[in-house]
């Protein structure tokens, strides 16, 4: 059996609060591979982030709290790891580019400094070489006169520039997995295409592993190999993203495409909505997580959360609609029939 370069099983992540427990995230297993894309989608709220940030280990704990599951890289569970010996993966074998770029750079600092202090730290080089290498890094990412802007402070940087000096300053250790957490959110639409451009050309150049974290199914269809869509802690429907965009089989994805504007679309049509909020992760519904905003909702949907069904191949949706003895239902316009699949054992 093959290993993947990534695999997270079955993990479980709470925050303690005054209030009680949170559970944030609620049981999700996906898995990487060398040089291919996975994008976790799903509306704000629903787990992308922490779980990421729970497998990099950038959460306080207290208050988070790591209630179980295994995070194997390369075969070793970094679950197990001390922070100290956490600190040899970050940067060198994990690298994230977060939401907001003027947050995430230190604004004392010049930004060929902050570069050059993870360089210094992972490649063990003189900080001579360590410049050089920054400065080529920015190169790469498009950033004109990248000796300049070596020197400049992250403030003197439009948000476009900011944004390639993270992916820079991410890619700069040569990292296998890069973990992108709404990279272009910020950005406008032109300059939202040279990043994920920026970022496709790197991927190919040094074999990287990206984890892309949005809600933008536009991006998705540009990046993505994989995706896993999340909901309320839990991964609802995951496949390659031809299935995922063509053979959608959970109603919740559904919705996300449904909500998404076409070429095709009368200007004057009102984009659909998903009715209803997410549900309150303080206690999560006993059932399926979304049956209280979903129209084919059933007496099962409501009493027991349904398990993974497999359609065709890898493709995995959790909804009781897969089952032989549920009936058959309509999807929207545009959405292929749906097909029964067999259920797996967790």
């Amino acid at each position: 059996m093959k290993e993947h370069l990534l695999d997270v099983r079955d993990l479980r992540v709470s925050f303690d609060t005054y209030a009680g427990e949170v559970q944030a995230v609620r049981g999700i297993s996906f898995h990487l591979d060398l040089g291919e894309t996975l994008a976790i989608v799903g509306e704000s709220g629903c787990g992308k982030s922490v779980s990421m940030q729970t497998m990099m280990r950038l959460l306080p704990m207290p208050p988070a709290r790591l209630k179980s599951g295994e995070i194997l890289f390369e075969g070793k569970d970094l679950a197990l790891l001390t922070d100290k010996e956490m600190e040899d993966y970050r940067g060198k074998e994990f690298a994230m580019i977060f939401q907001d770029s003027m947050t995430s750079l230190n604004p004392t600092m010049r930004v060929g400094n902050q570069m050059c202090e993870g360089i210094m730290r992972h490649q063990k080089v003189s900080k001579e070489e360590a410049k050089k290498i920054a400065i080529d890094m920015l190169a790469q990412v498009g950033i004109p006169n990248p000796e300049a802007a070596f020197r400049h402070y992250p403030h003197t940087m439009s948000g476009g520039q900011r944004q390639r000096v993270m992916i820079a300053m991410a890619l700069s250790c040569n990292p296998k997995i890069l973990i992108a957490d709404e990279p272009t959110t910020a950005l406008d639409v032109t300059m939202q295409a040279q990043i994920l451009d920026i970022m496709n050309k790197l991927k190919k150049t040094y074999d990287t592993a990206i984890i892309l974290i949005t809600h933008d199914l536009g991006v998705v269809a540009q990046m993505a190999d994989r995706i896993a869509v999340m909901y309320a802690g839990e991964i609802m429907e995951a496949g390659s993203a031809r299935e995922i965009f063509y053979q959608p089989s959970h109603p919740y994805t559904w919705g996300l495409l449904g909500a998404m504007p076409n070429m095709i679309q009368d200007v004057k049509s009102e984009l659909y909505t998903i009715p209803g909020t997410p549900p309150d992760l303080y206690a999560p519904p006993v059932g399926c997580p979304f049956a209280a905003r979903c129209e084919y909702a059933m007496e099962a949907c409501l009493k027991e959360e349904p398990p993974k069904f497999v359609t065709d191949g890898g493709h995995v949706s959790r909804c009781w609609l897969h089952d032989e003895r549920a009936p058959e239902v309509t999807p929207p316009a545009g959405i292929p029939a749906l097909k029964k699949g067999v259920k797996v054992d967790e």
